[in-house]
């Protein structure tokens, strides 16, 4: 028994060195990212420019504007996470 698993880790170690990790950043999970990044400073914005709003020192207009956008990307990140949900309901559904 110790014998299969000296071999299963020598075998993962030898297939884990074949895959080298991806540099740059052109695969989906980079989208991911820069989508994430994204959401973050739509909502990081629409903050301070609520915080400064509520200093005096921002128009109502933008105050109004960066709550539009950061309710958008609230709306898309939510939508995109009922989507995520779906599939993964619909695969937990799936027969095999």
């Amino acid at each position: 028994m110790d014998f299969n698993t000296s071999l299963a880790t020598q075998s993962y170690a030898q297939a884990r060195a074949a895959v080298p990790p991806e540099a740059g950043g052109s695969g989906p999970g980079s989208l991911f990212e820069q989508a994430a990044n994204s959401f973050v400073d739509v909502v990081k914005a629409g903050e301070d420019t609520a915080k400064a709003a509520m200093a005096g020192q921002a128009d109502p207009h933008a105050l109004v504007q960066a709550l539009a956008q950061t309710e958008l990307a609230i709306e898309a990140a939510v939508t995109v996470r009922n989507k995520v949900v779906e599939a993964y309901q619909e695969i937990l559904r799936m027969s095999v």
